[in-house]
């Protein structure tokens, strides 16, 4: 969801550029609350909280909280990568006849992977160990790892389960991170990419 929003500012100069990224930065700052609120308001606005569509507390509605809150780390990681890519790769590909779709696929996105895996990652971590957006837009029905951590050691008092849950999850953060450290790299050393 935040591709095109990143290709936007980093290969189009427009007036207004800046503002636009500002504005896509304004979830990523606002505390969870805020923006749960906001989403719910909206669902019960548009009437996609009880009737025919029923969005609230869903794992929808975790979905789109999570889009609206992680789009900004796609624009500034992948958009700040993608901004400084040497544009004469694309220009000699597309004079030597490749479409923009071939340009994309064997140009740009090759060169883009060391950016996307890091963004990736990002937003992977953010969701995972997302506690507020589950617990006001998912509401009791939505569990993750970290709400279970925190119903065990706040709501049934089960400090061992809960310790033991935080050290899973502790292992997989830490083996996401090493893995994703790793595919970057291999994709930088692959174009000589400078990090």
């Amino acid at each position: 969801a935040g591709l095109p929003a990143a290709w936007a500012v980093a290969r189009n100069d427009f007036r207004g550029r800046a503002l636009v990224r500002a504005l896509v930065m304004v979830p990523f700052v606002m505390p969870t609350v805020v923006i749960g609120a906001a989403l719910r308001t909206t669902f019960s606005r548009l009437g996609l909280d009880g009737g025919r569509v029923n969005l609230d507390q869903s794992i929808w509605a975790i979905l789109i909280a999570h889009v609206i809150f992680n789009v900004a780390v796609v624009v500034r990681v992948v958009g700040g990568y993608w901004a400084v890519l040497d544009v004469r790769l694309e220009e000699s590909a597309r004079v030597l006849g490749a479409t923009r779709r071939t340009v994309w696929r064997d140009v740009t996105f090759p060169h883009l992977k060391p950016a996307l895996w890091s963004a990736a990652t990002i937003v992977f971590l953010f969701c995972f160990t997302s506690f507020g957006v589950i617990l006001v837009v998912g509401g009791p029905r939505q569990a993750t790892l970290e709400t279970e951590i925190w119903r065990y050691a706040t709501q049934r008092t089960d400090f061992a389960t809960a310790a033991v849950l935080a050290c899973v999850q502790l292992a997989l953060v830490v083996t996401l991170v090493v893995a994703s450290s790793r595919a970057e790299r291999t994709a930088v050393q692959r174009f000589g990419l400078r990090q």
